[in-house]
């Protein structure tokens, strides 16, 4: 089978399952619903897709048990476009992730971002709930930490987890610590209640939010009503972490020991999905924001096994990600597939932005995965791959509406000083008067 053939056939099934799920609802049986969001986890850093320590068995399953799709890209290199698009179904251009500061380039929502997701966008969880399901998001968030952003004012109606990446620590003078929220309310800060020891990597929050899936679970099988988790852990992101039992038992440091921890998480998931009789009822998708972090690596970030770079480019390592859905008795069994490692692309892979508008980089990603040999501009292979695309281009452009950017403004005085809820801790910050700037994006 060509590669083409095998794109457009994954492409169909991928439609397929979709319509199949969305079918399912129209006709009154709703399937829950859940995604399983990592961060920062790249293509290579799975058993399945060929990582040589095989220390992912819970996926690995999974992907045996469903179906594995290694064509699967995000929306966006970096964090908070790739999630908005994701819970809008649009591009963040379209959804307003993007900036037009500098050059436009990558941009997302640290504690200083003014904006946040926009009000007129609609979210997954709100469209669900129109079918009467019961929508929670654990983990981290990242579209938006001020009134009116969080999730629950978009169609969540429960939450635990952060606004913000656990970054930290912080002296609570000149930048506050990240909070924690139950539902609207804060119940505590990244490194205060909620610890991460950068020394040792150690941290429980990837059991407390398997712990808050769990709960979740159990009490909607009691309620018989239609779920959508979504489970946006991220342990794998910088600093990374891991809790006790998991520290130092992977071949590959501490990025590994997240890995393993988040691939049991998984395994538990799905085990109590079937020991409560829900597995046939229920869609799960695992997938990852952008792919690894390599200028984290090796202790700190992942692997985009034989693409090219990595998270905030847009060359296959950044934007091809793990994915699997898994919905017994729905979804078929998948297979695996392994390719060998790539390579550095000398004049490709650069520091300085280029403008490739109307000379675009084209690559044959059937025989050169890994990006490393650009099509001569000058063969007839790139002029035929040119009169396919630009068509395909023209009409994205003509009817492209471009939401009205949010990660453009920057204000130390919208940092997460005094979260609602802060009250109660006794954890309330002052914070700087308002002097707003145009947010500098140096990726």
């Amino acid at each position: 089978m060509s590669v083409d053939h095998f794109k457009k056939l994954l492409l169909l099934l991928i439609a397929y399952k979709c319509c199949r799920c969305l079918e399912a609802i129209k006709n009154g049986t709703t399937p829950n619903i859940i995604i399983m969001l990592m961060d920062d986890m790249g293509w290579g850093d799975l058993g399945v897709f060929g990582q040589p320590s095989k220390e992912t068995p819970n996926l690995d399953r999974m992907a045996a048990e469903g179906m594995l799709f290694p064509n699967f890209y995000t929306a966006n290199p970096l964090c908070s476009p790739s999630r908005a698009a994701l819970l809008t179904g649009r591009l963040p251009v379209r959804n307003g992730f993007y900036t037009t500061n500098g050059h436009g380039r990558n941009a997302y929502t640290p504690q200083e971002i003014v904006g946040g997701i926009a009000q007129d966008e609609v979210l997954l969880p709100e469209m669900l709930r129109k079918a009467s399901y019961v929508s929670k998001i654990v983990g981290k968030w990242h579209l938006g930490h001020r009134p009116g952003f969080l999730p629950l004012e978009h169609g969540f109606d429960e939450w635990f987890g952060s606004p913000n990446c656990h970054f930290g620590p912080y002296n609570n003078s000149d930048r506050p610590n990240i909070p924690v929220y139950k539902n609207s309310q804060m119940v505590g800060r990244y490194y205060e209640e909620f610890g991460i020891n950068l020394k040792t990597g150690e941290s429980n929050l990837t059991q407390i939010y398997l712990e808050e899936s769990l709960v979740f679970i159990r009490s909607q099988a009691t309620t018989h009503q239609p779920f959508f988790l979504y489970w946006a852990v991220d342990a794998t992101h910088a600093p990374v972490y891991a809790s006790k039992g998991f520290l130092g038992k992977s071949q590959r440091g501490r990025y590994g020991d997240a890995v393993m921890e988040l691939d049991h998480g998984v395994g538990v998931i799905l085990g109590e999905l079937r020991s409560l009789g829900l597995a046939e009822d229920t869609f799960v998708f695992f997938t990852s924001d952008n792919g690894a972090a390599l200028i984290s690596a090796p202790m700190q970030g992942g692997s985009n096994g034989p693409f090219l770079c990595g998270k905030q480019t847009t060359f296959e390592g950044g934007m091809r990600e793990p994915a699997i859905a898994w919905w017994p008795g729905h979804i078929p069994a998948g297979t695996g597939i392994n390719f060998c490692p790539g390579e550095e692309v000398v004049g490709v892979t650069t520091h300085e932005q280029k403008e490739h508008t109307m000379q675009p980089l084209i690559f044959n990603l059937g025989w050169d995965p890994g990006e490393k040999y650009p099509i001569s501009v000058l063969s007839p292979e790139y002029q035929t791959a040119l009169q396919q695309i630009t068509p395909v281009l023209e009409q994205h452009q003509k009817h492209l509406l471009p939401g009205v950017p949010q990660l453009n403004m920057c204000d130390l005085a919208v940092m997460n000083w005094a979260p609602p809820g802060c009250e109660k801790l006794a954890k309330c910050l002052k914070g700087p008067k308002s002097e707003p700037w145009k947010c500098h994006w140096p990726h």
